[in-house]
Formats: C-alpha cells, sequence, structure tokens
C-alpha cells in the first residue's frame, strides 16, 4: 500500500507554501512527491514571498577587475543558526571562475574574469544551482557593472523566468567630463538596446552596486556622497545626494547601502554614530532617519568588539586609511560590518554584534574591497520547462 502523507492534495499545498525557501530546500527530499510538489512552478509562484528571510551574504575577497590568476573562490556566510561555517565552493556548478555582480529575489547575477576570450554574463540560482548564461556584447566596455532586475511578482514564473540585465558604465566625454550610459538586456527577446538616457557624474561606483528596490529601480553608490539611480520602467537617471553633506565630517565615515521592504536604506558609521536612513523621495531628495545610536552608546552595548570605537572612526582622516569598522552590506534590519580583523552581523532589532568569522577565513585579500551581496534563498528555477 502507498504511503500517503496527506488524506487531501490541497493540503500539502496550503502548508509548504506557507514556509521559508530555505527550510522547503532541507526537506524536499522527504518523499518524491514532496520534491515533485516543489519543484513545480505552480507552487513556487504560490510560495515566493516578498519578504524572503535573509540567508546570508555572498563575498569575494578579490578587486572586482582582477584577472582570471587571482581569483579565488567565492564564500557563503550563512546566517541565522548558531554554528557559523563559512562554504567557499558554493558556485562551483558554474563553468567557469566569475565576478559577482548583484543579488536581487534569489537570482545571482555574475560574469566571467576579464580579459576573456568568450565572456560572458551568468545567471543562477545558487539553491537549485540551476543557471542561464548572456554573451557579453562586444561593444560593453569591460569596466561595466551589470546589475540584475528580477521580479517575480510583476512578471509570473508560470512558464518561463525572465529577468533584465542593466550595464551601467560611466565614459568620458570630454575634458574632465563624465557620464554614465545604460545599457538593458531583457531574457525574452534575448537582446541588449542602448538606452537613450545619460546622467551627468565625474564619480565612480563603489560598494552595494545595482540595489534594486520595488518599482524596478536600481540604485548604485558613489564616492562622491552620491547614489546613482536609474528607473527600468521609464528609463530615467538621478543623482541622489545622501542625507548628510561630506562637509559635516571632520573624519572619514564609511557606508553602504540596501533594501529593506522595498525601500532603499543607507547604512552611515560616522564620528556622529552609527545612522540609518530611508529614503523617502528620490527627487527632492527627502530622508527619513531611522536609526541612530551615538558610537558611546554602541560600544556600551557591545563592550567587547567595539572597544574604543569613538576614537578609531574619529582617527580616520583620508580615505586610503583602512576603517577600522566598515559596514560592507546591509539588507531587512540587519549589517554585516567588517570590525578590525572579524567579520560581525549586527541586528537593528536587538542591537548586538555576532561574530561570524575571521576576515582569514574569507582569504587573504578581504580587508580591502570586497565585493559583498546579501542573500534571501529562492525556489525559482531558471530556464524553460
Amino acid at each position: 500500500m502507498k504511503l500517503r502523507w496527506f488524506a487531501n492534495d490541497d493540503m500539502p499545498i496550503n502548508i509548504l507554501s506557507r514556509l521559508p525557501a530555505k527550510t522547503l530546500h532541507c526537506i524536499k527530499y522527504v518523499s518524491k512527491e514532496w520534491l515533485n510538489l516543489i519543484s513545480e512552478r505552480s507552487f513556487v509562484k504560490l510560495q515566493i514571498k516578498k519578504n524572503e528571510p535573509l540567508s546570508g551574504f555572498f563575498f569575494q575577497e578579490i578587486f572586482q577587475w582582477a584577472n582570471n590568476e587571482s581569483i579565488n573562490s567565492v564564500s557563503y556566510i550563512p546566517v541565522g543558526s548558531d554554528n557559523i561555517n563559512v562554504w567557499p565552493t558554493v558556485l562551483d556548478f558554474l563553468p567557469e571562475n566569475v565576478v559577482l555582480s548583484s543579488l536581487n529575489n534569489g537570482l545571482l547575477c555574475c560574469r566571467s574574469c576579464l580579459p576573456s576570450s568568450n565572456p560572458s554574463i551568468y545567471v543562477c540560482n545558487p539553491l537549485n544551482k540551476q543557471w542561464t548564461s548572456v554573451e557579453w556584447p562586444n561593444y560593453l566596455p569591460q569596466e561595466s557593472n551589470v546589475a540584475i532586475v528580477f521580479d517575480p511578482f510583476e512578471n509570473p514564473i508560470d512558464a518561463s523566468t525572465h529577468f533584465k540585465l542593466v550595464a551601467v558604465c560611466n565614459t568620458e566625454i570630454g575634458e574632465d567630463e563624465y557620464c554614465f550610459s545604460f545599457d538593458v538586456y531583457s531574457s525574452k527577446t534575448g537582446l541588449w538596446a542602448r538606452s537613450k538616457e545619460r546622467c551627468m557624474c565625474n564619480h565612480n561606483l563603489v560598494k552595494n552596486k545595482g540595489v534594486l528596490v520595488e518599482g524596478g529601480i536600481l540604485y548604485w553608490l558613489t564616492d562622491g556622497y552620491q547614489i546613482l539611480m536609474y528607473d527600468t520602467r521609464n528609463e530615467l537617471s538621478w543623482l541622489v545626494d545622501l542625507p548628510i553633506p561630506s562637509t559635516q565630517f571632520t573624519s572619514v565615515p564609511e557606508m553602504c547601502i540596501g533594501e529593506s521592504r522595498g525601500e532603499l536604506c543607507y547604512v552611515i558609521v560616522s564620528e556622529d554614530g552609527l545612522q540609518m536612513w530611508v529614503l523617502e523621495d528620490r527627487f527632492a531628495p527627502q530622508w527619513e532617519l531611522k536609526i541612530f545610536m551615538p558610537l558611546d552608546e554602541l560600544e556600551e552595548e557591545n563592550p567587547k568588539v567595539l572597544y574604543g570605537i569613538s576614537e578609531k572612526v574619529r582617527s580616520r582622516l583620508c580615505r586610503d586609511e583602512l576603517a577600522w569598522m566598515d559596514p560592507l552590506a546591509f539588507k531587512d534590519g540587519k549589517v554585516l560590518f567588517r570590525v578590525s580583523a572579524n567579520v560581525y552581523l549586527y541586528e537593528f532589532d536587538i542591537r548586538r554584534m555576532k561574530k561570524l568569522c575571521d576576515v582569514s577565513t574569507l582569504g587573504p585579500k578581504s580587508m580591502f574591497s570586497p565585493i559583498v551581496l546579501p542573500y534571501s534563498m529562492s525556489l525559482v528555477p531558471i530556464g524553460r520547462e
């Protein structure tokens, strides 16, 4: 007699679809029936959640334009459990070594190491290890930054998984004059198209590139106390001023941007303290200060980790000097910090630092300009069935 887990076929769907992707991935091998059910596109569409919990962070120690010989494995730092084990070979299912680009709704965008005889852009789901590739256009400069735009709520995944890629590059158009240009790839058409939009800017992109919020809007942090915005629906770009101008600082702060509940968030560590701002109006611009903690108060709550933090933050007087406390990435109220030679997770809700690993665990070059992407798991399949 065949054992049935549920008397009603609708019951497992109703129950399992309420669980997060991480849990479903762990239990899908309980039975062949569950495996088939959890792998079906109709179930994945029902299960997808706008607020899938943060699973961890992808970390790549190298500077993003390093050549193929200096590429090291991509590490994954899980969160949400007491035992933290860094995973060093999470993308070994891809056909070559890659450089991380961006993450959105569980899909990771990465590219070949350049120079390459046949460079490609890869879109993959690290959870189910499915991937597809897009040929790197010959006209696209190798310094272009590529971000993925994937919204399963706007583009249902019943038959296929559609996404867009946005490549942004800052090019010189005159003497000491630069502008950002945008090229967009659509998986529906399989074609690249050059956007007519241009954004005059002399700054470079840094950290957390290609943060996507609701409405198909991408943001890139620059080194000029501004954020580059590109609206993928309306082909509109804009430079958003940060809430605190650089003239208000006597020392050099560290910052990052991220997303929480569909909104753009800005996290900064400066002589004034730890702050988290939310962008209310990108054109004004109008920011709302959601969280503020003076450095002394932050140290009191985390004395073993943040000893002498005020003096160390205030003593950083030039950008080339390595920051003692550096916010690497942010998502949903959680910040990944490098503090000295250790990596910590800070949760604004409970106001506590939790050590995840030593920086040396992530590679010998992890102290300088790492690529860090927050990751929420997804069951979304890649390609057509």
